[in-house]
């Protein structure tokens, strides 16, 4: 939901914080008087949870006079009336019997009724009592509709006020007004309009608040605004008791830091007392105050359920609802879909059932496996919680034809989360009934099924076959024998040919192998794999009601290339000579290419960076379809409709679009004469012709719903997911749609129902219109006009989703940020009774649709009207390897094996530990190590001595040869990697690789029976020296530390050391000839490692000596001196050494022997 309201309290800190700050709207804005006093008023809010009502948080704010500050004390619980309800102190005292704090702790947390809600009262604001005559109290409200602003003013505010809408005055701010100088309102105009009954000393006080106001509700994005009673001394104060206010919550990403800094405290108190306020020690927030608080309505505490499904949804770009209406109800629902849950909400109800619905809820926009597990496994927990009820319960997995979701994938998390609680669904005799279609669905409903037969839980499942709503009768028991179910129309197997791909004829008759030249230099062959169009020029003006024909080229905004290759594969289903996408816009990335498929060739689409470039590059194009993010889509369009001589129709895709973006660029597109479709649409597709992005979804539902051939039936509607409804309902009781659009599900979608209509209305080839409206705004009722005056004459079959709300005991915001009715004529029951008196054709229930459908189809065609023609075989689409991979029709031998880690899912794996759990059972370095070279977890002692080893071979000072390249590198001014690499590539053999020899060396001495005395006989005798005995400096006399170290760890913590005293003996016969040949550093850690591999219990023999044999003991030197030549790199760099040169008289240069002679060439 875009607009959501707030507390008063959080108003009233906006509202006086950006009053004198706001930035005019407009450049000519009118300008306040010089001596404008703005308001600074002084307010305290007082918070509990339903559990704590301790008077701990009852602590006057600095500002009271305990006994002396008269005070106003209310709730803040957004509930109107409140004085009328009982629920307003005045004029009190802070503390005292009588005060305002024992009056706020008689009611905290208590339950209280306000007209039909019952709800806790948890939040409280007190503020300084005003005493002023009536006569100085005036009423203002500020609200935002499709056409602009309205200003709402009467000068008998109060308590009293009546009825708003008779006595008041409004002064309309048109967008125009914001958008074009000169436009919005004087002062003379506000006065006269709006001011005309105040006495003239308040009008300048008045005008002046009213300019500051507005621009505080323009720059903040609010989208109503009320003040009741607005007072207005006679000294020009101006005071605002009592605000009501909403938010529009997609703007958060725009005015999040503003909303922030109102509500500072720190601010507040400085704005109080004039001085700096004390900083308080606490967590660091994105912003200076903290983020703004959307509460639940009166009467609607959010559950902990609730509650923690509004974080998953605010975490991701998917869309995640749950409303928990009746926790003991038996009825549950889990639907995809925005538009898709509503209808089955209405068809729960239509039955008699909405006492017994439990929930409210939807999953959509292509939440992940993880995602949906969670998304389900809440409302599952739900089911099963408290008393089995007598007659079961009922779980309903519904929803509508998807366009991209996976289905089998995000009911892979919904059956995850059923096994979870298999016992608490037997116990609780739970009954599931599913219904699902789109890409996979097959798979999905198979899953399905074998899941019910392996939980001992009935689970039936449907498919697009069965219409949407009619598993609930279904789940409910109703009889539905007396109603007709809808026979699918067979689609018979393809034996068409594949339609040819249009491609320039490239056949050079008189020389086949050269192929053509064409002017640019590019040459082109008969055997091309890729595909080469000719470029387009502009064809010309359509007539205006037909935007998109089979020649309609676009361009697509951002990178999305499932998107152009689905619209490219309804192109060739189509037949289309050219492809529908001419080029990609990606202001981010440089000019490249991308391949797509076409049939099974392939084509490029260039990739530009601006739309400038790509419209000369492209006079054919005169649509885009526009894919930029919320926070983007404003500026992009806006640098699209620059080029409204060409661009004639812009797609926005993009949900979460700020309503005032919205409207200014519905208002531009107005003035341009361009067309613009969303925001917050999957698009719209004309069979045959052109399709907008992911509109119909997959090719095979494309190819179920006819939708490669045009047919005559025009639709319109809000929801995406309910228009692959449509084409599926359509292509089962008439020939199939001829086009359908989605506006939107928002409040402001940028073209409304009437304008497609008329359009379907004057094109001669749509013979019949449908209409799927919803609950909340009045676009219908442009429609209903348009039927009586005669505008439109087709037969329109019509219905309005959301007929449940009025069933509801509390509120509920459906899945579009547009479903919710602001009056009884928005409500769905409204609507649907004012078409049918219109005469439209309205069924009674959602679920009679598809009759009302085929019915008046079937009268069109026995009038002649429409002429049957006889169904082609669809075309065929060669399936993309990737997504066949993905349902499992296809295999190949993978490239890679990889065991020892993976990154899928929710959390990385280390051999098959979650990271989470190596840091919580703290396994160290050596432990990961383990992990990723061993997939095993040794025992502590071995992991301990992993990271010994790692300490011990960090570093053995700068002259080594691998340090001394480290060195040498970085200081002829290579990068870390370079120099690593560098020093790393000394590693062999001569430094730092006797490990993996010498554990060879003394393993197959000892292996093979060989006393210490024999082995280095042997060694002598073969003229070969021993790895990892002698060293340069250490001695027996002088040991070398780091030896001594591991032979004491190992001694005294290895269970088995006898390679260790195997080498320790050799090294008796090796000193006894001379007293440097010590087992030196390198071979003892080589032998103990041998040790840990053969005696630690984790390996068997042949494993402990194949690690040795593919060098693992050499990976520990690598991965330790790794750290000290890093460490030597950053060393050089820190102390900015010079390039380094080595002295000439440290080289023995010798050229006496060189007789190389010398060759003496000829010239010709």
């Amino acid at each position: 939901m875009a607009s959501k309201p707030i507390r008063e309290y959080d108003a009233k800190l906006l509202v006086a914080h950006w009053l004198p700050k706001a930035p005019a709207p407009i450049a000519d804005y009118p300008a306040v008087s010089a001596d404008f006093k703005y308001p600074k008023p002084r307010v305290a809010q007082f918070n509990w949870s339903e559990e704590d009502t301790t008077d701990k948080y009852l602590a006057s704010p600095s500002w009271v006079d305990p006994t002396g500050t008269k005070l106003v004390a209310k709730p803040d619980v957004l509930i109107k009336r409140r004085g009328k309800a009982g629920l307003l102190a005045i004029n009190k005292t802070w503390d005292g019997p009588e005060g305002a704090k024992a009056w706020i702790k008689q009611r905290a947390g208590k339950p209280v009724k306000v007209e039909h809600t019952t709800g806790v009262l948890t939040t409280f604001i007190i503020e300084p009592f005003v005493p002023h005559p009536s006569n100085t109290e005036y009423y203002i409200c500020i609200n935002s509709g499709r056409e602009g602003d309205a200003i709402i003013f009467t000068h008998e505010g109060g308590v009293d006020v009546g009825d708003v809408d008779a006595k008041a005055v409004r002064l309309q701010i048109p967008l125009a007004a914001l958008a074009v100088p000169g436009s919005f309102p004087s002062r003379d105009t506000i006065k006269s309009t709006l001011l005309a009954a105040v006495p003239a000393a308040s009008k300048d006080a008045l005008t002046d608040f009213i300019l500051r106001l507005y621009a505080v509700y323009v720059h903040l994005h609010f989208t109503y605004l009320e003040i009741n009673p607005l007072v207005c001394l006679e000294n020009g104060d101006i005071h605002f008791l009592d605000m009501a206010a909403k938010l529009d919550q997609t703007a958060d990403s725009i005015c999040g830091p503003m909303w922030a800094v109102a509500r500072d405290l720190a601010l507040y108190e400085e704005s109080l007392t004039g001085a700096p306020a004390a900083k308080k020690a606490g967590s660091i927030q994105a912003d200076r105050g903290p983020p703004m608080v959307f509460p639940a309505p009166f009467g609607r505490q959010l559950t902990t359920e609730e509650a923690y499904i509004q974080k998953l949804d605010a975490s991701t770009g998917a869309s995640l609802k749950l409303t928990v209406l009746n926790p003991h109800g038996r009825i549950w629902t889990m639907v995809a879909g925005g538009g898709a849950s509503v209808v089955y909400s209405d068809a729960i109800a239509a039955h008699g059932f909405a006492g017994e619905l439990a929930n409210y809820g939807e999953y959509s926009g292509a939440p992940t496996e993880g995602q949906t597990y969670e998304y389900a496994r809440t409302v599952i927990d739900l089911i099963t919680r408290g008393t089995p009820h007598p007659e079961g319960k009922i779980l309903i997995i519904g929803g509508g034809i998807a366009n991209f979701t996976n289905v089998a994938a995000t009911f892979k998390g919904i059956i995850r989360a059923l096994k979870e609680f298999k016992g608490g669904l037997v116990h609780h005799n739970v009954k599931i009934y599913v219904r699902r279609g789109g890409p996979n669905y097959q798979e999905g409903l198979r899953a399905m099924r074998l899941l019910g037969e392996s939980l001992g839980v009935p689970i039936k499942v449907y498919g697009p076959d069965t219409h949407i709503t009619d598993i609930v009768p279904i789940a409910l028991g109703i009889d539905l024998s007396k109603k007709a179910a809808p026979v699918p129309i067979s689609i018979p197997s393809s034996g068409a040919t594949t339609p040819a791909a249009a491609a320039i004829d490239v056949h050079d008759p008189s020389d086949p192998a050269v192929g053509t030249i064409h002017p640019s230099g590019e040459r082109t062959q008969l055997a091309d794999h890729i595909v080469h169009f000719e470029q387009g020029t502009s064809h010309g003006t359509r007539p205006w009601f037909r935007p998109f024909d089979d020649v309609t080229r676009s361009f697509v905004y951002g990178l999305q290339p499932r998107a152009i290759q689905g619209m490219l594969d309804f192109d060739y289903s189509c037949g289309r000579k050219t492809p529908s996408v001419a080029a990609m816009i990606y202001p981010f990335g440089g000019h490249h290419i991308q391949k797509f498929y076409w049939g099974t060739k392939e084509t490029l689409l260039p990739v530009y960076t601006s739309i400038e470039e790509a419209v000369g590059k492209h006079p054919d194009v005169d649509v885009v379809v526009n894919f930029a993010s919320s926070r983007s889509v404003y500026s992009s369009t806006l640098e699209i409709f620059k080029f409204s001589a060409q661009l004639r129709s812009v797609a926005l895709i993009a949900e979460g679009v700020p309503e005032r973006h919205a409207r200014d660029l519905l208002y531009r597109a107005k003035e341009l004469g361009v067309l613009v479709i969303g925001p917050a649409t999957v698009g719209g597709i004309k069979p045959g012709c052109f399709r907008i992005g992911n509109s119909g979804g997959m090719m095979d539902n494309i190819t179920a719903s006819k939708l490669y051939r045009p047919g005559s039936v025009g639709y319109v509607s809000k929801s995406g997911g309910m228009s692959n409804e449509l084409n599926n309902i359509l292509s089962l009781v008439t020939n199939g749609t001829y086009e359908g659009i989605a506006i939107g599900g928002d409040r402001y979608p940028g073209s409304t129902f009437i304008d497609h209509l008329l359009r379907y209305e004057a094109d001669p080839n749509c013979k019949m219109l449908v209409l799927l409206g919803e609950v909340g705004g009045v676009e219908e009722y442009r429609v209903i006009e348009a039927v009586k005056s005669g505008k439109i004459r087709k037969p329109i079959v019509a219905w309005a989703i959301g007929t449940c709300a009025k069933m509801f005991a509390t509120e509920v915001q459906f899945g579009h940020a547009g479903s919710m009715a602001d009056s009884e004529m928005e409500t769905a029951d409204a609507k649907n009774k004012a078409m049918r008196a219109a005469g439209f054709i309205v069924p009674e229930t959602f679920e009679e649709l598809p009759q009302a459908l085929k019915d008046t189809y079937q009268g069109l065609v026995s009038q002649g009207v429409i002429l049957e023609k006889a169904e082609a075989d669809p075309p065929v689409i060669p399936m993309d390897y990737k997504w066949a991979q993905e349902l499992g029709l296809i295999r190949k031998p993978a490239a890679f094996i990889s065991t020892i880690s993976d990154e899928r899912g929710q959390e990385l794996l280390y051999a098959g530990m979650r990271i989470s759990d190596v840091f919580k059972e703290d396994i160290g370095l050596g432990g990961v190590v383990s992990l990723l070279w061993f997939k095993r977890r040794l025992q502590p002692w071995a992991t301990k001595f992993i990271e010994m080893v790692l300490m011990l071979t960090a570093d053995h000072g700068p002259a080594v040869s691998g340090a001394m390249n480290t060195i040498v590198a970085t200081r002829a001014g290579k990068d870390l990697i370079s120099s690593l690499a560098s020093g790393l590539l000394t590693i062999g053999s001569r430094f730092g690789g006797a490990l993996d020899e010498a554990a060879s060396m003394f393993s197959e001495a000892r292996d093979t029976g060989l006393t210490p005395r024999e082995f280095v006989d042997n060694a002598r005798k073969a003229n070969k020296l021993i790895s990892g005995i002698g060293h340069k400096i250490k001695s027996v006399n002088n040991p070398d530390l780091r030896v001594e170290l591991v032979k004491e760890y190992v001694r005294n913590n290895f269970p088995s050391h006898s390679l260790l005293d195997y080498a320790l003996a050799v090294e008796k016969v090796t000193t006894q000839k001379k007293d440097t040949l010590i087992l030196n550093v390198d071979g003892c850690i080589a032998v103990c490692f041998v040790d840990l591999l053969r005696d630690s219990g984790a390996f068997t023999r042949e494993e402990a000596d194949e690690y040795i044999k593919i060098g693992t003991l050499n990976g520990l030197f690598v991965l330790g001196r790794s750290i000290g030549f890093i460490g030597h790199h950053l060393d050089q760099k820190r102390l900015r050494s010079p390039l380094y040169r080595h002295p000439a008289d440290d080289i023995f240069i010798n050229m006496a022997e060189v007789s190389t002679p010398r060759v003496l060439g000829r010239m010709a």
